[in-house]
């Protein structure tokens, strides 16, 4: 008889959780996931009988604020998901201590699990003067990327860091540092950005392959598509406001304290793609458009060199035409006065009908009464 595989039921009954608990979980699953309902049993399936898949977590030019964000993660845990959902044999940051034995232990992984383990890196990856400027056990990052590449299912790129190049690669980039994708080709990337991302991101995309054994639909970029298929616009609920050309000018106004659209002080939203708008942060409490602040567009390449962060877009989509957000208020404005202007000449014409109806309508009672005199006189006569 085959050996039943290491998977998330089994785990589960390990630690002596009911089967009502794992359905509760494949649902939570199946929603963060992005995916139908109808799919639910396919999700079942896969969690009773894939094999956790192995991960080896790399760190190169970055702040570690990646990891600070997908420890936050709530659906699910990231407890769940390292200690539950995946094997994460090696992580250099939380094991730094361990040393050389720990080193070892990686390389014997990448023989033992060679084309089977899932690739994260967080950072990016510094070229110049033979890659000093990151080193890793002693040895430039570079090397370390190159040599787990080789023989990893997929890679995912973490952050800003990996999938751009990152704060670090801004001008004039000293260290001239790169993406994870400018160094390794002929694998499959799948590419997680943000500045840092959002933590149920990160967790949504190792577990679509932890079920599916798979990546989850991906992109032009590279991206997710049902983390990265939207503009933060698309999904932000100060939208009303924009459609209607209310802007806030100044963070201490009016416009501001009401909630007004934050484009004029130099939102990226509308060039934005990510999950901030629905997904939000830290359990779905909030994301920086809800605090006040306009989106800087962390996910997005390049966006560290922006000159200035409040200093709003040049132009803006609104129905299929390219307008400046100074001339949308106005135009919301003309489509109000041009609304009221045709619904006055509307009423006008209405009641111009209407008295030439009321009009026709007594002269015709005035012909017939004087019509009916005459027919009476010429009876009186005829007697």
């Amino acid at each position: 008889m085959k050996e039943k595989t290491n998977s998330l039921w089994k785990l589960f009954q390990e630690r002596k959780l009911s089967r009502r608990t794992f359905m509760k979980t494949c649902v939570a699953l199946t929603a963060i996931l992005g995916l139908p309902p109808t799919v639910l049993n396919k999700v079942v399936e896969a969690a009773d009988t894939k094999e956790l898949p192995t991960v080896i977590w790399l760190h190169g030019h970055e702040c570690t604020g990646c990891d600070e964000s997908f420890i936050r993660s709530t659906s699910p845990f990231a407890s769940d998901v390292v200690l539950n959902m995946i094997a994460l044999e090696y992580d250099d940051t939380l094991a730094a201590a361990a040393g050389a034995p720990f080193e070892a232990h990686l390389h014997k992984l990448l023989t033992e699990k060679k084309g089977q383990y899932v690739l994260a890196v967080e950072g990016g990856v510094p070229l110049d003067d033979n890659g000093t400027y990151c080193m890793v056990g002693g040895r430039p990052f570079v090397d370390v990327l190159k040599e787990c590449a080789e023989g990893a299912a997929f890679i995912i790129e973490y952050g800003s860091c990996a999938a751009w190049g990152g704060v670090q690669a801004a001008k004039p980039n000293p260290t001239n540092t790169v993406s994870v994708s400018s160094v390794i080709s002929g694998k499959k990337i799948i590419k997680v950005p943000g500045c840092p991302p959002i933590p149920e991101v990160m967790t949504g995309v190792i577990m679509h392959y932890a079920l599916f054994g798979e990546i989850p639909p991906l992109d032009v970029e590279g991206r997710p598509k049902q983390f990265y298929g939207n503009r933060i616009h698309d999904t932000c609920y100060r939208r009303p406001f924009f459609d209607s050309g209310l802007f806030v000018e100044k963070f201490d106004d009016e416009g501001a304290k009401a909630g007004w659209c934050l484009y004029k002080m130099g939102c990226r939203g509308p060039v934005t793609y990510n999950s901030c708008g629905n997904l939000r942060w830290w359990n779905g409490l909030s994301y920086p458009i809800q605090s006040g602040s306009g989106c800087i567009g962390c996910s997005e390449k390049g966006f560290w060199d922006n000159d200035n962060f409040h200093q709003r877009l040049p132009q803006v989509q609104v129905a299929n035409t390219i307008t400046t957000a100074d001339t949308i208020g106005t135009i919301a404005g003309l489509t109000a006065f041009g609304a009221v202007v045709a619904h006055g000449g509307v009423t006008l014409a209405k009641h111009k009908y209407d008295t030439i109806q009321l009009e026709k309508k007594y002269q015709e009672e005035l012909d017939a009464q004087k019509a009916a005199k005459e027919q009476a006189k010429n009876e009186g006569g005829n007697h």
